[in-house]
């Protein structure tokens, strides 16, 4: 499944100001809905057939690993994607390490898996991914009847040594985590009787939703009290499907935030993936002031159409979050270009993500020019009133969010702004310089 990608060829790169972008930008599948539905396919009777799945470096190391656990996967040339899946608890055990590279959801959602299935597997994975704590994920699955044996601060390489009688729980998630609580559904899918999952505050549900597509018993209701309470009942049999996976909002970010910055820009992206769990940057670009036009389309996807813009300041609050927890990044890169400050607020999560991000957000704007703070879980940063003086190298800590947000920054800044590390744009969303080019920025070597 892995393609060639410019982004691999030249390891540092920058981006200079090279007038308007205009067109439509052609964006990947929805990484999240990607993951997931490799993983279900795997675990359906007969074959499921994928359209648009994202080929990336996280997807292709989530399908390797299942390839390990006995699934078959086979990508066609016309990008069609099938998979031969093994039945709920038909997994076999892995000959060798289950290596996810980079892919934090990969990994998470396969230790729910694993946790319920009666052999030994160990998760392990780059360097990033080994820095990355699992503690909150080892928790809820050592209570169904797991032993998850993990480095110090619940750090990669996992050795999860699955129950053969597994415990339905009754689980109150302490954080707004979709990686959370999908590992725990994904893990009642093999345990008898009923497994529940309180989610206080919303989180993005693609889990639950394809989940009913493909025949599980799974019940949720809203309590004013608890927030969503999930109800999964296990050794339900799963059926195949064909899906049709979305373009990825949280891809789509890129270039929608690149048309609000650059003068005479006008940039429209089809078919994106259009929830209220994720619909939090979008909301706060219009609080900004932004110019994005959003239409609904019939499949229940969105197109959505972005020009340059004045951006002024925001108050973030808490709650949007979990809405839009990937595209704090990219948010940073706009607040940065409106009048007067932006705080953005509960941001936690972002210390354990790929990079630190709170820190690394802060420091890349630092060095193009831009005053921040950080207080606590919250960053501040303090617009320029239009474009900061760019000029400055990046350290993206292997964070690929980190890389193409600066990337994007460097479209609308006097001086180019570069990045001293490309190669992990492939995480996610290979096609990114290509896209940037064909709608007329310019991208090179430092």
């Amino acid at each position: 499944m892995d393609n060639p990608d410019k982004s691999k060829k030249l390891k540092c790169l920058s981006t200079e100001s090279n007038g308007p972008l205009i067109g439509h930008a052609t964006i990947p599948g929805d990484k999240s809905i990607s993951h997931r539905a490799l993983i279900l396919g795997s675990m359906a009777l007969g074959e499921t057939t994928l359209h648009g799945l994202l080929d990336a470096d996280d997807i292709n190391s989530t399908a390797k690993a299942l390839v390990c656990l006995g699934a078959r996967i086979n990508k066609e040339s016309n990008g069609i994607v099938r998979v031969n899946g093994r039945g709920v608890g038909g997994l076999s055990e892995p000959s060798d390490i289950l290596d996810l590279g980079n892919a934090g959801t990969g990994a998470r959602l396969l230790m729910g898996i694993l946790a319920t299935h009666d052999f030994i597997s160990i998760i392990n994975g780059d360097q990033s991914l080994r820095q990355r704590p699992m503690a909150h994920i080892v928790k809820p699955l050592e209570q169904m009847g797991a032993q998850i044996h993990t480095r110090d601060g619940g750090r990669l390489p996992a050795t999860i040594i699955g129950t053969n009688n597994p415990i339905p729980i009754s689980y109150h998630l302490p954080i707004p985590s979709a990686q959370l609580k999908s590992a725990v559904i994904l893990a009642g899918l093999n345990t008898p009787g009923r497994t529940r999952v309180i989610e206080p505050a919303a989180t993005r549900d693609h889990t639950e939703q394809l989940l009913r597509r493909f025949g599980a018993k799974i019940q949720i209701t809203v309590s004013e009290d608890e927030g969503k309470i999930i109800d999964l009942i296990g050794l339900t049999e799963l059926q195949a499907q064909e899906l049709f996976i979305p373009a990825d909002p949280s891809s789509a970010a890129f270039p929608i935030v690149a048309a609000l910055l650059v003068p005479g820009s006008k940039v429209t992206v089809s078919n994106v993936a259009h929830s209220p769990t994720r619909s939090g940057l979008f909301e706060t670009l219009v609080d900004m002031g932004a110019k994005i036009d959003i239409t609904r389309s019939e499949n229940s996807t969105v197109d959505i159409t972005a020009e340059f813009s004045t951006l002024h300041g925001a108050d973030i609050p808490a709650e949007r979050a979990p809405r839009m927890i990937d595209e704090y990044p990219i948010l940073a890169i706009a607040a940065s270009c409106a009048q007067g400050s932006t705080i953005m607020r509960g941001l936690s999560e972002l210390k354990v993500k790929e990079s630190n991000r709170l820190n690394t957000i802060a420091e890349g704007l630092n060095a193009c020019g831009v005053e921040t703070e950080i207080l606590k879980d919250s960053l501040v940063v303090h617009g320029k009133g239009g474009p900061p003086s760019g000029g400055g190298v990046v350290h993206t800590h292997h964070d690929h969010r980190i890389a193409m947000s600066f990337l994007v920054l460097g479209l609308a800044t006097p001086k180019p702004v570069a990045i001293d590390d490309s190669s992990v744009i492939a995480t996610s969303f290979p096609g990114f310089i290509d896209m940037i080019e064909e709608l007329g920025g310019s991208i090179g070597p430092k």
